[in-house]
């Protein structure tokens, strides 16, 4: 498949749209052009970020805010695939999370149950987002729930995220590793790169995903993902991989296509 024969399109956000420096978010030149040259065309894109320290809503505000055309439903993030990820299981899944005050009431509000494990009540899954802190009474209490069968869930499971000034450490990889060291367990991603992830998107375009150009900066998130679903994988050299040499990658992990900047696919749409 080539980029002008996509039916629908994934975007990553950080350092493949936009820049942050601090509370700054810049757009990388070309962004705009892109968005609007591919809804111009008919053909629907999401966005999808692993940031899952507010609601999905918010960060299309903030977008928006930059300048780019991005409704409320096209953001995606861990907070809708986990979702996605808890309808396959057993009917009203309770959930221990580890979350900010925002992105817990973004899940409450969406029926999601979750539990603070402190009552000694059955938890199914024990889910990790974006914490802003955390204690040891919480995460033994979420170990106990992993050893008594709970199911491990992280948005995202890579130690970095491309930042203006380079890599930002994800501090629920860090908590997902220490979970996982106590308790034995493998971690099951719900964010980029998974299974849910690609249901998701797939909801969101209603386009099956080897119909979709996913189009990112990172080969750990956005090339595994698209790999996931069978999609043409696009990566740019505006963000977090911009030094590496795909070449030497194994062949299963290069993406099918590579650019600077997203700019450089206004003349393949």
């Amino acid at each position: 498949m080539r980029l002008d024969e996509s039916r629908g399109f994934v975007f990553d956000v950080d350092g493949t749209l936009v820049h942050r420096a601090g509370a700054e978010v810049r757009l990388i030149p070309g962004a705009l052009e892109v968005l609007e040259r591919i809804h111009a065309s008919g053909r629907p894109y999401a966005l999808f970020t692993n940031g899952s320290h507010v609601a999905p809503e918010a960060i299309a505000a903030e977008l928006r805010e930059t300048g780019l055309p991005v409704a409320d439903r096209q953001m995606l993030t861990p907070l809708r695939s986990v979702q996605t990820y808890l309808g396959h299981l057993t009917h009203g899944p309770t959930v221990l999370p580890f979350l900010t005050e925002a992105a817990h009431s973004y899940l409450e509000a969406a029926g999601v149950r979750l539990v603070d494990g402190r009552n000694g009540g059955p938890v199914d899954a024990v889910f990790v987002a974006q914490p802003r802190e955390v204690d040891f009474d919480e995460l033994e209490r979420a170990a106990r729930a992993v050893l008594a069968g709970a199911r491990l869930l992280t948005g995202s499971y890579v130690p970095t995220y491309a930042g203006a000034d380079g890599p930002i450490f994800s501090r629920g990889a860090m908590l997902t590793a220490a979970l996982a060291k106590a308790t034995g367990a493998r971690p099951v991603v719900v964010g980029k790169p998974s299974r849910a992830a690609v249901r998701e998107l797939e909801t969101r375009l209603g386009v099956p995903a080897d119909a979709v150009a996913v189009v990112g900066d990172d080969v750990s998130l956005d090339v595994p993902l698209g790999h996931l679903g069978g999609s043409l994988t696009v990566l740019v050299r505006s963000g977090i991989s911009g030094a590496l040499d795909v070449s030497r990658l194994p062949e299963r992990r290069r993406p099918h296509v590579t650019f600077d900047t997203v700019a450089d696919l206004l003349d393949r749409l």
